[in-house]
């Protein structure tokens, strides 16, 4: 199989109290094994079997429905899970401190950006910290859509993205996303979001 389930580096959890373990057990074996699976399937036999995650999706908009979606659930999944950390939260450092204040002002302005990205979307999907040439934008995209995608509105770099669908939140927090969104912002993992700069 060309794809393959990453492994957490934390437990289920470990996210606790912000997210819950049965909710992080269930999206990790189910819905992202699901996109994996199916990814797999959509693939099977043709030459993108030989092609990295990222260059699939730069040229998605060519590619069946079954391979940008379960594509893009493979790679948001996989981004979501190195973004987060126990213990994580607080202020970025470094280099992205600076690049976030020079694109929105302050961190506080940037957190209420990104935070409306999350609430605002429609029914299913991401937002996002994207990389754009020397610009960091906050964007969203529906269902499992991404910036890398030749097909979102804003491409780039995703530095950091948030899952709204509503199995990333629903068993703790039924319908409110907002709490959900809140509760992110104490386990996001700054170094790695850091790390993605390019």
């Amino acid at each position: 199989m060309a794809f393959t389930l990453p492994k957490l580096d934390y437990d289920y959890a470990a996210l606790e109290p912000h997210i819950d373990a049965r909710t992080m057990e269930i999206h990790h074996t189910k819905h992202h094994q699901g996109y994996v699976n199916k990814l797999n399937d959509a693939i099977a036999g043709s030459e993108l079997e030989n092609k990295s995650i990222e260059d699939i999706l730069k040229e998605v908009s060519r590619l069946s429905v079954a391979v940008r979606n379960n594509g893009g659930g493979h790679y948001n999944h996989s981004l979501f899970w190195k973004i987060m950390t126990p213990g994580g939260g607080g202020m970025p450092a470094g280099d992205l401190t600076d690049v976030i204040k020079l694109n929105f002002g302050t961190f506080d302005q940037f957190r209420e950006q990104f935070s409306n990205a999350a609430l605002t979307r429609f029914g299913s999907g991401w937002a996002w910290l994207v990389q754009s040439g020397n610009k960091l934008i906050v964007t969203s995209t529906p269902n499992q859509d991404n910036p890398l995608m030749d097909v979102a509105d804003v491409q780039g770099n995703p530095l950091l993205g948030i899952d709204v669908w509503e199995h990333a939140y629903y068993l703790k927090y039924q319908n409110r996303r907002n709490e959900y969104v809140d509760a992110f912002w104490n386990v996001i993992n700054w170094t790695a979001v850091g790390n993605r700069l390019k």
